[in-house]
């Protein structure tokens, strides 16, 4: 419950401080009744909260002000809980029906009020309704340099197949990432390569190997053909696990070291080499865990041709596997009737509000250099688009 949260760090706060009195032993951090109360906005509904007070006496030695205490999960004045906008979807991507939700969310807010079945299929009505505004708009006037692809597995109580959604991250011209596509099946090719014919090509394209479908190469085909002069990087984390898939276990901790070598590499010609070697130690016994990486050598390298800052950015999907990390590639169908559309709204949900915490790209200023056409080697800028100019004329 949320009120036994708020009292538990009320005594460990105080707790943390008891040995600290004044010059007639008084202790100078204690309890001091509870705040007025007041209603917190969430969106299952109002709840009413009334805060417990610490009465703290301590002075900050520094700037010679009262030290206040300030609660991490209520903070000061807070008429609204964002979280619930997480947990909501996180239930019920874990397979939990709509009936599951008022006990469960009883112990997260700490109380009943505007919770019930009825309350998150509302919810749920709603949030398909922002996906499908959200997927609506043309993008043919957006500018990414990146375009990330992934894609995620839910059963989300579907008994028949799974639900892929496949996820696109974009990179603005500033450096920032932005959701651009949470779509199920070919939506995707509507959205971004269909939508986006018209605007500016993507630098670079980076994602899984099958383009978030495994089996389905079609993703990458269409990028070429619509996006011909488009970079293709493949996901470092998910060919790892792909070549470690085709090797036996034993040799797994030998086998990761050595493609750690590869992907981490200083250039493109240490990680040639470092390939090389491992096509060396592993081609006699396991050809097929071999061929995974040298038949795309190009693909897994590309970004040795970017600026070193971006490189991190590049190797990975990063924040789509992590968003989804506790949920994605389930495997148990869960009771009752579900929808696709349902998960969508959910899983955009959830991507929605871990867009808050995406970090930019490394060295944003390097940004417009890679869209203008500059020169980078061994991850160092040795040429600019006037200087090019300039030498030819």
């Amino acid at each position: 419950m949320l009120a036994v949260a708020l009292e538990e760090e009320v005594a460990a706060y105080i707790a943390a401080h008891a040995g600290e009195v004044d010059e007639r032993g008084h202790r100078l951090v204690r309890r001091n009744g509870h705040a007025r109360q007041r209603t917190v906005t969430t969106g299952a509904g109002p709840v009413p909260v009334a805060a417990p007070r610490v009465d703290d006496r301590r002075v900050d030695p520094t700037s010679g002000e009262r030290v206040r205490f300030r609660s991490v999960i209520l903070p000061p004045w807070c008429r609204k809980r964002p979280k619930v906008a997480e947990v909501l979807p996180l239930l019920y991507l874990h397979g939990m029906s709509s009936g599951d939700f008022v006990p469960a969310l009883e112990g997260f807010l700490g109380a009943a009020a505007g919770l019930s079945a009825s309350v998150i299929t509302r919810l749920t009505t709603q949030w398909q309704a922002e996906r499908e505004a959200f997927m609506a708009p043309s993008l043919a006037d957006r500018d990414y340099l990146d375009v990330g692809a992934d894609g995620v597995h839910f059963n989300v109580r579907l008994a028949e197949e799974r639900l892929c959604t496949l996820v696109i991250i974009g990179v603005r011209s500033d450096g920032t990432k932005e959701l651009v596509a949470v779509a199920d099946g070919l939506r995707w090719v509507d959205r971004v390569v269909g939508g986006a014919a018209g605007g500016s090509a993507p630098a670079r394209h980076a994602g899984t190997g099958a383009g978030g479908w495994r089996r389905r190469p079609w993703l990458w085909a269409a990028l070429r053909d619509v996006f011909p002069a488009t970079r293709t990087q493949r996901c470092w984390v998910h060919k790892t696990a792909n070549v470690l898939a085709a090797l036996p276990t034993s040799v797994h901790t030998g086998a990761r070291r050595a493609l750690a070598e590869i992907s981490g590499a200083e250039d493109r010609e240490h990680a040639e080499q470092a390939i090389a070697q491992f096509a060396t130690d592993y081609g006699a016994k396991w050809p097929k865990a071999v061929a995974k990486m040298t038949d795309d050598i190009e693909a897994l390298l590309a970004f040795y041709d970017f600026p070193a800052e971006h490189w991190v950015h590049l190797k990975t999907t990063n924040p789509v596997e992590s968003t989804f990390a506790t949920v994605r590639l389930r495997t148990r169908v869960t009771k009752g009737p579900g929808s696709k559309q349902a998960g969508l709204a959910m899983a955009f949900k959830l991507l929605e509000a871990a867009e808050q915490r995406w970090r930019a790209v490394n060295g944003p200023h390097l940004v417009a250099l890679v869209r203008a056409g500059a020169v980078f080697r061994k991850g160092v800028l040795i040429a600019r688009p006037d200087q090019e100019q300039e030498a030819a004329a």
